[in-house]
């Protein structure tokens, strides 16, 4: 699991401490506490409304919290200045611009406040994006302004890159070479990316752990790896009369079919767990693990089965 006693050591970018966040009478965030460690990719997932893009602005320092504290990149994010800032990218879903400028001018302006910002990155990003510097930004569709928040948030190569649904205006070519830019990002910088995704598909090709929230509470802080191994799919086939209705087993978190066949999926770190069940229950049982997209509706109803 990842560290979930905050530090505010180099090996630990980013942490939370019994963080909420009220707005008014709704609580987007409730005693959320976490640390990320160096180099990694996680992936932070949540429904709409679980709590995602309000701790990203914490962590950014855009929002304090109502109670908790947030330590990025070693300082308090209510107190960030001049040398965390320009080691800290942020990728919002719908970025502000000065929308007189063209792509190049807004770059060489945001250029100006960063002392490694990376024109040979800029560069290949250009090209690989698909993004023509003349124009401005005021002409640009939804999907362009949201390839110049991501130059903005990366050119600096950042330590830490925090992206809010960054891919969602994209189309599935550009998604590809950004995916491929956020791994090198890592493999070059040992770059910590914390990135906001409802694209599911994409996300797990690039994710090494899993950050999951859901009412405003954490629900997932895993190893992505250990995941895929312990969410299944398991195909129940009776071979001495009728399977059960219900099954009594904790780890069974879902059943669908009848008395003959049963789908079941199934979260459990027991590698005898699935030839165990089926002696019991007589039956043969084909097993398939799940993506992410699958594992998605498992993760977020974790609350509702605790409470």
């Amino acid at each position: 699991m990842i560290d979930t006693a905050p530090s505010a050591t180099a090996a630990t970018p980013l942490a939370f401490e019994a963080i909420t966040q009220r707005f008014g009478s709704h609580t987007a965030l409730c005693d959320v506490s976490l640390a990320f460690p160096a180099g990694r990719i996680i992936g932070l997932l949540g429904r709409n409304g679980a709590g995602k893009t309000t701790l990203l602005h914490i962590a950014a320092g855009l929002l304090p919290p109502t109670a908790g504290t947030c330590t990025t990149l070693g300082t308090p994010s209510g107190k960030l200045d001049t040398p965390q800032l320009t080691r800290l990218g942020l990728v919002q879903q719908e970025g502000r611009y000065l929308e007189w400028m063209t792509v190049r001018q807004h770059l060489d302006f945001n250029a100006s406040f960063y002392p490694r910002w990376d024109r040979d990155l800029e560069r290949r990003l250009l090209e690989a994006l698909e993004l023509d510097p003349k124009r401005k930004i005021v002409q640009l569709s939804p999907g362009d302004r949201q390839k110049v928040g991501i130059l903005l948030g990366t050119c600096h190569r950042p330590a830490l890159l925090l992206l809010d649904e960054p891919m969602s205006a994209l189309d599935p070519i550009v998604r590809r070479r950004l995916l491929d830019f956020l791994l090198e990002l890592l493999r070059d910088d040992g770059a910590t990316v914390v990135i906001s995704s409802h694209i599911l598909n994409d996300v797990e090709k690039i994710v090494d752990w899993i950050v999951a929230l859901e009412g405003g509470e954490l629900v997932e802080n895993s190893p992505f790896d250990t995941l895929q191994e312990s969410y299944a799919e398991w195909t129940l086939t009776s071979t001495n009369g009728a399977l059960p209705s219900t099954f009594a087993e904790p780890f069974v978190l879902s059943r669908q079919g009848d008395a003959r066949q049963a789908i079941l999926r199934v979260r459990t770190s027991d590698t005898e767990a699935a030839a165990r069940f089926a002696a019991a229950h007589h039956a043969e049982i084909r097993v398939r693990p799940l993506n992410l997209d699958e594992m998605f509706p498992l993760l977020t109803s974790q609350r509702s089965r605790r409470t």
